[in-house]
């Protein structure tokens, strides 16, 4: 794959705004980036959506459908779980643990008492992964799909129980091909078969049953003796997009990391520029720095949100988290050496950091300034449990453990010497989408914050809290918070 050329700032659209972006990579990166997120999301391997998406690809065409429709079943399948981030939380409430339940559920089905409860996620995961598609440029067959991913041919899909013409063939492929990727070998190919077939005529239709008894075992061997490959040239020849859409998705999973990544990695330039580093290198720890989250996916919520102290095995689940940001960001080609610099996140200079428990000249400068960054707004950033600090007090932490060895002392005096990254100023053109208030709102709600927690640090009614993301997500067209948080971030307006 060649290499992407950086250009300064990218134009694109979304609900009618210009998004302004300083990171780009090609569309079939971000892509491929989305769908590992949203495997480690669903507590599968990195390659699930992958496999699925070549799947979705044998059987279009042994059904002899267009080729327009392959490519269009190929990228559905890659974001089908491209809104698991932002649903989390929600997903969380229902079943506990979002990772290993979602795993669960793929693997043994929900409990029918649970789904009910969880159409919210649904229009928030529904809502979310089409916004991702428009943002990404995709074409709006794509787009529709990934907005009714979870509805069925009978009608008891969700969030809004479509059925028949209503579904998408893309939608009916994706599932097939997830399904029969997930059965076969979480138990094996004729248990694989026998549920396609005790869901045929109602999931999706029963005249593609004996199509995949024909190929299936062909293809799973396919799969098992080669990596799943899909040639994106050769399905839609698509433009760049901005990486930093990639760090939104990320951050949505934790709401009190709204917008972390993308401060981190602001932080983390500038301090590169003052220490001399090249333009080149500047940008590669900028892009680092927005993927560097990539394999927080992969730890339930409610170890994240646990406040105190951690148990070992929580703490070895965290351990890994760059280790799975190395694993997903290495597959893709465009950023291989930004996944070696956002790996480091954690490390420390004197060996006590993790994944690889690196130390000294092992850990080269764009590492180091990613790491003291990432610590450095970690600590500024409220989160359950804990205030976060100011950043003067923040500064001083990151200067006392540089004394201890852990951090560079160089980069910390370029990281701390600059302005502290703050919320993105309110915008001042009164035609812009939100009003000042407005953005206000947004900003509280889309950290966590309820109704009630915002009016009161507002001084403000929670009525008036509630007619103001009504506007919101008016102005916005969409309907969740999550939605309206990614695309107020995409936008610039957090």
């Amino acid at each position: 794959m060649r290499r992407t050329r950086f250009r300064s700032t990218h134009t694109m659209s979304v609900a009618g705004a210009p998004v302004l972006a300083t990171a780009q990579v090609q569309v079939f990166d971000a892509v491929r980036a989305l769908a590992f997120v949203g495997d480690l999301s669903m507590g599968q391997p990195i390659d699930q959506s992958a496999r699925s998406a070549w799947l979705a690809v044998q059987l279009a065409a042994a059904l002899d459908l267009d080729a327009s429709l392959q490519a269009n079943a190929a990228y559905v399948a890659l974001l089908r779980w491209s809104g698991c981030t932002a649903n989390a939380s929600e997903v969380a409430e229902v079943i506990g643990d979002d990772v290993g339940g979602r795993q669960a559920m793929l693997a043994v089905g929900l409990p029918a008492h649970l789904s009910g409860r969880l159409i919210p996620a649904a229009q928030i995961h529904c809502e979310v992964s089409g916004d991702v598609a428009r943002t990404l440029g995709l074409p709006p067959p794509i787009e529709r799909a990934l907005r009714r991913i979870f509805e069925k041919l009978d009608g008891s899909g969700q969030p809004n129980a479509l059925a028949g013409a209503e579904v998408p063939v893309e939608v009916l492929l994706a599932q097939v091909a997830s399904d029969l990727e997930i059965q076969s070998r979480v138990h094996d190919l004729e248990s694989a078969l026998a549920g396609l077939a005790a869901r045929a005529g109602r999931h999706y239709p029963a005249a593609w049953l004996p199509v995949l008894r024909q190929h299936a075992a062909d293809w799973l061997h396919t799969l098992e003796s080669e990596p799943a490959c899909i040639d994106a040239p050769a399905l839609l020849p698509l433009p760049t997009a901005p990486l930093e859409l990639i760090a939104d998705v990320i951050d949505l999973k934790l709401p009190w990391l709204t917008g972390y990544s993308r401060r981190v990695a602001e932080a983390a330039r500038a301090a590169a520029l003052r220490l001399d580093l090249s333009e080149a290198q500047a940008q590669r720890i900028y892009r680092a720095a927005l993927i560097h989250g990539m394999g927080r996916a992969a730890v339930p919520n409610e170890i994240w949100n646990r406040p105190g102290p951690r148990s070992e095995a929580a703490l070895e689940r965290l351990r890994l988290v760059p280790y799975w940001t190395a694993r997903a960001a290495r597959r893709i080609g465009s950023l291989s050496e930004e996944a070696d610099i956002a790996s480091q996140a954690d490390e420390r200079l004197d060996g006590s950091g993790f994944f690889r428990g690196a130390s000294g000249d092992a850990i080269g400068i764009e590492g180091r300034v990613l790491a003291a960054a990432a610590q450095w707004l970690l600590w500024q950033t409220k989160r359950p449990g804990q205030p976060g600090l100011d950043a003067a007090e923040a500064s001083q932490r990151l200067r006392d453990e540089a004394q201890r060895g852990r951090f560079d002392a160089r980069v910390v005096a370029a990281l701390t010497g600059a302005p502290a990254a703050s919320p993105r100023p309110m915008p001042a053109d009164p035609a812009g989408p939100l009003s000042a208030r407005e953005i206000e709102v947004l900003r509280r709600i889309s950290h966590g914050e309820s109704n009630k927690e915002a009016a009161r640090a507002l001084g403000i009614s929670p009525s008036t809290v509630r007619a103001h993301l009504e506007n919101i997500f008016r102005k916005l067209d969409c309907t969740t918070r999550a939605a309206a948080t990614l695309k107020a971030l995409t936008m610039g307006l957090l």
